[in-house]
């Protein structure tokens, strides 16, 4: 065998191996290597296709992401016209429904499939001889928006069927985000200084739409199929019953929610509804009810549709927790990059099993689109551990007494001017001295996953800045203990502990130091995979946006976004002068992780730890090739439980999850 037929025989294993690995994370959950393996393959692919470009193709898990942002989604026609669901939130409903189903049948009693009704966006995945060609979002039913450039960097979305599939297949499904990834966007979006996504549905949404792919791939997005609009010549004429559907669905690499049930009855339709009513909060994703099918689908044909839905389905709703309340007062908050978002402070109310006082109104376009005023009753909804939100104002109850709201013309915390972006639908200040702006970069800096400077909170900032002794990063360094003393409640002991943890954090690996810089865009993930790729603060300050994108997950707009901050003058000052305070600047070589008792393991942290802190301890775990996540399920590892651990712990062990003290783990740590 030639060189070159070697190189292509490898290249088409690799292909093939790191499919499987996506189809048993995705579809059989069920992943056998770890994410480090995984990364290792994908890399040796990337290497041997930039290598040899004539052994590249569409489908090569390489090519998820490619191209440039694009400033427009082109219209795209489906095959069928994708119909809305009829809805229905009560058993009588339902029962009225299934009425209308035996009447249409001639009083045949039909099977039922009933389905999890995922909380996501509808999308339409069109194959041509088993290669995926286009996705498109629902529109109006008749005509979506083309977002194949964004669906190819969904990892649970196959590239390439995993049977061959001769002609057109037009597969329908779901964009969700799970609960987990869910809330890692959002501690991202607060870290910016952006406004949190409302709910898992508003960022599947969001990021689906994004403009630049590589946005879209640091989403963690999921899709779960559910129907289909075509199926072209060599597909068997299509499917018999909606479960044999599914199961072709599996057998092709595209997953389809687990919560799903053959029902022989309508009372075991509402049995099921009912079970999952206490249960879904568990679920690792949002669901908003279920949805109800005739499994037949010559029985499909014969009910038909009407000029908006099928009459074979429904619905099935959960009701939403909602409250009513009055809206007191609009807070205008400043966030550490300058953007403004507008918070309700609300007449403390019970939703959900918890006392609301406040919620998010996202932005200003929100308000208007809402028409919401202070003193209005307002409902407000919360779903699971969701930010509550307010979705409505009863403008019928309105006694002319209510002040509009409109976004602030001077900033609410330095009185500097506040301009928007016409390309953001956020209203920004500009004053890089905003003393609010400085106080929550300051924040972020002594956060625990950045350079953990314990002591080091939100009270003791605002002291810090509003008495001038600290306007920037830098200055922290420049502490002593006289003017740490001025401050309330410091004692010397409290003091002193504060300036022993700022001399810690000097040690810290520049991972850690380039999240704390705040830049934008740069979550915790990013930031070690710059400093593991450039190892010193001086390459990465000096890198090309070219260069920049060769890190993992670092589109075109994340590049310009680094290479932009360290372009910047303040930046240059900034890192020259925390250089002199004798911060690291460079990233330690990974300890050796084969075979350790963390490689490829996924290890959460519950409790109070003695020895280390949360975050030293999760580092240790990824220098020992584990992974640490801030969640329990069925793919953890173990659980690393201290003092007052929580329901993290109850969690583990209802699911029989491997439970270690802190003196455990530091053993297997070798510590």
């Amino acid at each position: 065998m030639s060189l070159m037929d070697s190189t292509k025989a490898e290249v088409l294993k690799l292909r093939e191996e790191l499919a499987r690995h996506d189809y048993n994370y995705y579809v059989l959950d069920n992943p056998v290597i770890a994410d480090a393996e995984y990364d290792a393959l994908m890399a040796r692919l990337r290497a041997l296709e930039d290598a040899h470009p004539e052994l590249v193709s569409s489908d090569s898990p390489t090519r998820r992401v490619g191209g440039a942002p694009s400033s427009r989604f082109a219209p795209v026609t489906h095959a069928t016209p994708m119909l809305s669901l009829d809805n229905s939130y009560n058993e009588q409903d339902i029962l009225a429904w299934h009425e209308r189903v035996l009447k249409g049948l001639g009083g045949e009693h039909p099977e039922y499939i009933v389905e999890a009704k995922i909380d996501g966006l509808s999308c339409a995945l069109t194959y041509e001889n088993s290669v995926l060609k286009t996705a498109a979002t629902r529109g109006d039913g008749v005509t979506g928006e083309d977002v194949t450039a964004n669906a190819r960097t969904i990892k649970a979305i196959p590239l390439r069927l995993r049977e061959s599939v001769p002609g057109l297949v037009e597969i329908r499904g779901e964009v969700y985000m799970d609960r987990r990834d869910f809330e890692t966007v959002n501690e991202s979006e607060l870290a910016e200084g952006r406004e949190p996504f409302a709910n898992p549905r508003n960022a599947a949404a969001g990021s689906l739409r994004q403009k630049d792919p590589s946005v879209t791939a640091r989403r963690r997005l999921r899709f779960f199929a559910h129907s289909y609009g075509l199926f072209g010549e060599g597909s068997g004429g299509g499917p018999e019953t909606h479960s044999s559907f599914i199961e072709t669905c599996a057998r092709w690499g595209l997953a389809a929610s687990p919560v799903r049930k053959l029902c022989r009855s309508i009372d075991e339709v509402l049995g099921f509804y009912r079970q999952y009513d206490a249960g879904r909060d568990s679920l690792p994703y949002e669901i908003d009810g279920l949805v109800v099918k005739v499994n037949s689908l010559a029985q499909q044909k014969i009910l038909g549709v009407t000029a908006k839905s099928p009459r074979w389905a429904i619905a099935f709703k959960y009701p939403a927790r909602q409250a009513t309340t009055t809206l007191l007062r609009v807070v205008h908050s400043v966030g550490r990059t300058g953007v403004i978002t507008p918070r309700a402070d609300l007449k403390p109310v019970q939703c959900g099993g918890v006392t609301i006082s406040s919620a998010t109104l996202h932005n200003y376009d929100e308000v208007a689109r809402l028409d919401v005023r202070e003193g209005d009753r307002v409902v407000i909804e919360r779903a699971g551990e969701v930010i509550p939100k307010v979705v409505k104002a009863l403008v019928s109850e309105r006694g002319g007494t209510e002040k509009e709201i409109h976004p602030p013309e001077k900033c609410p915390s330095c009185g500097g001017p506040v301009t928007r972006d016409p390309e953001e639908v956020a209203y920004r200040c500009e004053n890089p001295s905003c003393p609010t702006q400085v106080a929550r970069g300051l924040i972020h800096f002594a956060s625990r996953d950045a350079m953990d400077i314990e002591g080091l909170g939100e009270a003791a900032v605002e002291q810090l800045v509003q008495k001038g002794y600290v306007r920037d990063f830098a200055d922290i360094y420049s502490l002593d203990i006289l003017r740490l003393l001025t401050l309330d409640l410091f004692a010397e002991k409290r003091a002193e502990n504060l300036l022993d943890a700022i001399g810690k954090s000097k040690k810290q690996p520049l991972s850690r130091l380039v999240f704390a810089l705040g830049i934008r865009h740069v979550g915790e993930k990013t930031a070690r995979n710059l400093a593991a790729h450039f190892k010193t603060m001086d390459k990465l300050a000096f890198a090309g946006t070219e260069e920049l994108s060769r890190v993992a997950d670092v589109g075109p707009v994340l590049a310009e976004s680094i290479h932009g901050f360290f372009a910047n003058e303040g930046a240059v000052r900034l890192i020259g002068r925390l250089r002199e305070a004798g911060l690291n600047m460079a990233e330690p070589e990974s300890v050796a992780a084969k075979g350790s008792p963390f490689e490829g393991k996924t290890v959460v942290f519950t409790g109070e730890l003695k020895t280390l802190t949360r975050a030293q301890a999760q580092q240790k775990v990824r220098e020992l090739g584990g992974r640490d996540s801030g969640s329990v399920s069925a793919k953890t590892s173990y659980v690393v439980a201290g003092g007052e651990a929580g329901s993290k712990l109850e969690k583990a062990r209802k699911l029989g999850v491997t439970i270690l003290t802190e003196e455990e783990f530091l053993r297997l740590a070798g510590q």
